[in-house]
């Protein structure tokens, strides 16, 4: 679960980051900032950015849930060969 915070984290992280920059660019450029028009193309910068920036963490998050899932799939294998050999 590290993996998923730390991607979580990031993420937000980024989001805040591009935020920031979004609506200050907007308040140098003009006297009213809509607040919904920041939120949304931060929005769309931080997932951009997300994509390319945290490639890694995305990564090693799907890893972490593909080694869960092989787990979680031979435990449910070997339980349903052991109940039909009973």
């Amino acid at each position: 679960m590290k993996e998923f915070w730390t991607y979580t984290g990031l993420r937000i992280a980024l989001f805040v980051a591009s935020f920031g920059v979004v609506a200050g660019v907007w308040m140098l450029v003009s006297d009213e900032v809509p607040l919904f028009w920041v939120v949304v193309i931060a929005f769309v910068l931080s997932g951009v950015a997300s994509y390319v920036v945290l490639n890694p963490q995305r990564e090693a998050f799907a890893r972490r849930v593909e080694e869960r899932a092989g787990r979680a799939s031979a435990a449910f294998e070997a339980s349903k060969a052991k109940e039909d050999s009973d």
